[in-house]
């Protein structure tokens, strides 16, 4: 496309695109397709797939079996437990009355609590929980602070109160809330505005333990995993997956994208989970035949370590057409100006005509999704861009500039 060659926003980086007619899939237009990009969070459409070919239409919530009056559970990676955006109460409901004892078996991660060429010092940020075979809370603390000028916010889960304070009088920070590298210890501090911000808290069974009881109000006790002679635990299901799915796409959530790879590992009958064993199964049995080889490491697209092509994400859009229908798929993805990471852009009073998922680190901005033009058809396209100094919303009102020329001409 001529409009990518001249462009003034675009010219001094690195940028790849394709287009593709779904019905067809005939290339329309191309401009270093065969690239390579660090994809962010458009490699979520890579969990997205694997999770639509592995998980059932319910989420596994934990394993248990019962022995006399004792139930004995283990995580599947399930994060829905008293989440704060995408909470189920099932397994939650099962745990608070159940009559007798409760014992809590842990289910081994094969796999460090971050992945692979993550940021660290992203640790205090919402966007990098530590991943755990079972979350709770989605593994962050959320603060609310709604008095400007008082010293006062409100903590969930409220246990973890007793380790926030305020910051010094006179401190500031760009930041509403820091917690310590190796620590849940919290400080926040005062604005002139309301806020709600989240933070991480670091993982353990002990925490874990803690919270259930804390939570439930009721004896949680630690336990092997032991089955007995000819012993076959069942499966407690939460929401369903398309609940999780929805949130994971269209909000971008980075730790529900990476619980969903560990919910597919569970799945897969790992008594480990593993993120990169099921990125090891999805590529050799689904993936063989894309256009490029990828390096593909986690299930958010946080690392830097994943690399990918354009007409790589084109492929993976044709795949997930033909998996789903495409009502299905398209009410996973994020719609241009009406909800998730596309909600205040592409948008049209007259009606829907993009849908799609966005990818954003530092210097990188991409997406990846389907169009409809004005005459009907149908479009996959990827459209990416690494290493930019601009700002982020000015590469972002160039692409969406483009695409509406794609729209309006075919």
């Amino acid at each position: 496309m001529p409009e990518l060659q001249t462009s003034a926003v675009l010219r001094q980086h690195h940028v790849g695109f394709q287009l593709t007619d779904v019905a067809t899939g005939q290339t329309l237009a191309t401009w270093q397709a065969d690239k390579y990009f660090v994809p962010a969070s458009t490699h979520k459409l890579l969990t997205l797939y694997a999770a639509l070919r592995i998980l059932p239409d319910s989420v596994p919530a934990l394993r248990y079996v019962v022995h006399g009056d004792s139930l004995i559970f283990r995580g599947t990676g399930d994060p829905t437990l008293l989440h704060g955006d995408v909470p189920s109460r099932r397994a939650y409901e099962l745990l608070k009355r159940w009559p007798g004892k409760l014992y809590y078996a842990e289910t081994p991660a094969a796999e460090s609590k971050f992945g692979p060429g993550w940021s660290w010092d992203d640790y205090p940020y919402y966007f990098q929980p530590e991943r755990s075979t079972f979350p709770i809370y989605g593994n962050v603390v959320r603060f609310k602070y709604r008095q400007p000028g008082q010293r006062a916010v409100t903590v969930q889960p409220r246990w973890f109160a007793k380790s926030v304070k305020p910051a010094a009088a006179g401190a500031t920070s760009p930041d509403h809330v820091a917690r310590a590298l190796e620590a849940n210890r919290y400080t926040w501090y005062p604005s002139p505005r309301s806020w709600t911000d989240e933070s991480p808290f670091r993982t353990s069974r002990e925490l874990l333990l803690t919270l259930l009881r804390d939570t439930l109000k009721r004896k949680v006790r630690p336990a092997p995993w032991r089955l007995r002679p000819n012993e076959t635990p069942r499966t407690y299901y939460s929401l369903g997956v398309d609940s999780l799915l929805r949130r994971t796409i269209r909000v971008s959530d980075n730790l529900l994208a990476e619980q969903t790879m560990l919910l597919c590992s569970s799945q897969l009958g790992h008594d480990s989970l593993s993120v990169a064993r099921v990125i090891a199964y999805a590529r050799k049995q689904w993936l063989l035949d894309l256009p490029d080889s990828l390096a593909w490491v986690d299930g958010s697209g946080l690392s830097r370590q994943n690399l990918t092509t354009p007409r790589n994400q084109v492929a993976v859009l044709l795949k997930l057409h033909q998996l789903v229908p495409e009502a299905r798929l398209f009410d996973l993805l994020a719609a241009g100006g009406r909800q998730g990471t596309l909600r205040r852009v592409y948008r049209d009073p007259t009606g829907l005509w993009l849908w799609g998922k966005t990818g954003t680190l530092t210097n990188a901005h991409n997406l990846c999704g389907f169009l409809r033009t004005r005459s009907g058809q149908l479009l996959a396209f990827s459209f990416m861009n690494n290493n930019h100094l601009a700002e982020t919303s000015e590469i972002r009102n160039e692409m969406e500039r483009v695409l509406t020329l794609v729209r309006e001409r075919l």
